[in-house]
């Protein structure tokens, strides 16, 4: 799946493909546990093969807020700890059991001195995660609840029913008895 993914940005050859997953190693995750918590600083890029994680924050009351899911075959990070070096204010949480592809910043920066294609990858996965965090800006200043379920649903019909209630709810940005309601409309 990760060569698939790498071959996809049609920069690579088969050997600097080889190279940066001789780089990569491979984590498990648990239901539960955390690729990242908030606090720590986050050093490292993750691949997710499979399973689903969940990134969130808590507010001052404690109430937890998911902004993003991760589905397979793409990349995750916490961005801003990340590029900083600051500690963490999100989490990045395994919603079933998970298996990623990590590489360390050092690599990813030796590999982004040494070759100019890394430095054109990376910059094409900022832009692309710039560009989702504006559609799913847009989504929930232009779209109802529904329209936003609707699009999850088109796009990952498989993972959407691994998520809980209370996480895709907050995703979606409503209460869990509003999705409820929705799940029952659009079931009919």
């Amino acid at each position: 799946m990760i060569i698939n993914f790498l071959t996809s940005f049609q920069l690579f050859s088969p050997a600097e493909i080889n190279e940066v997953i001789g780089m990569m190693k491979p984590k498990k995750l648990k239901k539960g546990e955390f690729f990242i918590q908030e606090g720590k600083t986050c050093k490292e890029v993750a691949f997710l093969t499979t399973g689903i994680l969940r990134t969130f924050f808590r507010a001052e009351t404690g109430v937890e807020t998911t902004y993003c899911i991760t589905f397979p075959g793409a990349l995750t990070t916490a961005y801003s700890s990340f590029i900083t070096g600051n500690p963490s204010i999100e989490n990045i949480q395994a919603l079933v059991p998970v298996e990623l592809m990590i590489i360390q910043k050092g690599d990813l920066e030796q590999l982004s001195d040494t070759n100019p294609n890394w430095s054109k990858f990376l910059k094409i996965i900022a832009e692309q995660q710039y560009l989702e965090l504006e559609k799913r800006i847009f989504l929930f200043q232009q779209e109802k609840a529904k329209k936003r379920y609707l699009d999850l649903l088109e796009h990952q019909p498989v993972y959407v029913q691994q998520i809980p209630l209370q996480y895709l709810a907050s995703y979606l940005g409503i209460t869990s008895r509003h999705l409820s309601r929705l799940r029952k409309e659009i079931a009919f």
